[in-house]
């Protein structure tokens, strides 16, 4: 039985190779076996903002931010993928919060 790890790497061949469905499959499998896997949820983000499934790419992206919520990637990551479904306070939100927490405050 595939790791998360190795079921997230096969994930990212299938995105980088436009088989974004396949994609998909591949990162919510690893979910299944490590829900609190962070990058595996950033992916899913970004694969389901191409495909153009904005409320599945925010969960995720709302769901990285909760799991690392140090980390102003998390916000940036969240600001990109609400700018992309229009969501542009949420978006400017967010991105303020990864500013604050780049400047230490």
């Amino acid at each position: 039985m595939p790791t998360p790890d190795e079921l997230y790497d096969e994930g990212i061949k299938l995105k980088d190779d436009g088989k974004l469905d396949a994609a998909v499959a591949k990162l919510e499998e690893a979910l299944s076996q490590d829900e609190r896997f962070a990058l595996a949820h950033s992916a899913l983000a970004v694969t389901c903002t191409k495909m153009g499934l904005h409320d599945r790419a925010i969960q995720h992206a709302e769901r990285v931010v909760e799991l690392e919520p140090r980390d102003p990637f998390s916000y940036m990551s969240l600001s990109v993928t609400y700018q992309r479904a229009g969501k542009i306070p949420e978006a400017e939100s967010a991105m303020a919060m990864a500013q604050r927490m780049q400047m230490g405050g």
